[in-house]
């Protein structure tokens, strides 16, 4: 711990040997002090937030991954596909609460086309231009060139002619193919997901990126996971933020697995800070973690609470729960208690607002 302390402080590249080894390692508070070191190195006192709204169109998806409760088959009890005009005015009644950013994500519709999905981008960017729309993870856009028999740069040139401007992060789960076989096994191999986030960034998008842990992958697994991010971001800069997310089993195909610790979910964080040294930005997605876990990881490296999100249905189908929102005035609440400057954000993070007392 202290040589890797030490590899820390002078700015050292950590080894995968070396975040393996932390993983392993109980001693906690120097984890969280040395990810703390490097979160205020990025941004500060200053802690994130945007106010957004989640609009998914539907839970019918034919890959029906085994950590997934969102999915239906579409004559299933509860599947629902939005309509064009209801993806528009369930975003357009979210306006008036100050939104900068549409967060638009989806299942993988076995019949929708790639028309449908622009002309949501094009009716929403049309009418609402100042908002941010960051839609379709990487898994989607892989979907959306098998259904059109279109290139992923093609699919991405002709989204963000729409409107689109950037990528979330999801569908990244662990970037490991015979992992991925049994847990999602229908949806984008790990260097499809890779690539398209190669090829976001080569057209002036940014995006995020992901790491569903906590089910079927080993420690080392998951440090794997976190180097291929790395090595992207080294090769193509463009990622953002990274957010790790925790597996939720309830009304899952791996129901039986125990949800992830506390303990755990904070190393996480505070590893992911550590190991991704060129990716400013850590979430602590309060969604998933519960807003007192996700206040404790301030103090492991994140900076980062994602945002008001105005309606997430994904997360609450495996049982989550906190809210399906929160307020601006409470997620300022949130950060203020941890001692930290909260900063509205939009979707780049250019600063929009600092709450200073």
């Amino acid at each position: 711990m202290e040589s890797i302390a030490d590899k820390v402080l002078q700015g050292q590249r950590l080894t995968r040997e070396e975040g393996i080894f932390l993983y392993r390692s109980h001693d906690l508070l120097t984890l969280g002090e040395l990810a703390r070191r490097q979160k205020k190195e990025k941004s500060g006192s200053y802690v994130f937030f945007n106010v957004n709204r989640h609009i998914n169109l539907s839970n019918v998806c034919h890959a029906r991954c085994q950590f997934c409760a969102f999915g239906r088959d579409q004559e299933d009890p509860g599947a629902y596909l939005m309509t064009v005009e209801e993806a528009f005015q369930f975003g357009a009644e979210a306006v008036p609460f100050g939104i900068t950013e549409f967060h638009i994500v989806s299942a993988l519709h076995p019949d929708m086309g790639l028309d449908y999905y622009l002309e949501i981008i094009s009716r929403l960017h049309e009418a609402f231009p100042s908002i941010h729309i960051q839609a379709f993870s990487a898994a989607e856009i892989v979907h959306f060139t098998r259904i059109s028999g279109l290139a992923p740069e093609e699919v991405l040139k002709k989204l963000q002619a729409a409107g689109l401007a950037s990528l979330p992060g999801g569908g990244a789960e662990i970037l490991k193919d015979d992992l991925r076989q049994k847990i999602c096994p229908n949806k984008a191999s790990s260097e499809e997901w890779l690539e398209v986030h190669r090829v976001a960034h080569k057209l002036g998008m940014k995006t995020n990126c992901t790491m569903l842990y906590g089910h079927l992958e080993s420690i080392e697994d998951r440090i794997d996971h976190l180097l291929q991010l790395r090595r992207l971001q080294d090769e193509s800069p463009g990622f953002k933020a990274f957010i790790p997310l925790p597996f939720l089993p309830d009304n899952t195909g791996l129901e039986h697995i125990r949800r992830t610790s506390a303990v755990d979910d904070i190393k996480t964080i505070a590893i992911s800070r550590l190991m991704l040294d060129n990716i400013d930005h850590v979430k602590a997605f309060w969604i998933m973690l519960g807003l007192p876990v996700a206040q404790i990881s301030l103090e492991f490296g994140a900076d980062d609470l994602d945002g008001t999100v105005i309606e997430e249905r994904i997360m609450h189908a495996a049982g989550v729960e906190t809210k399906k929102g929160i307020t601006q005035d409470e997620l300022i609440q949130w950060i203020r208690q941890a001692g930290y400057i909260p900063v509205e954000r939009d979707t780049v993070y250019n600063i929009l607002q600092k709450y200073e007392s």
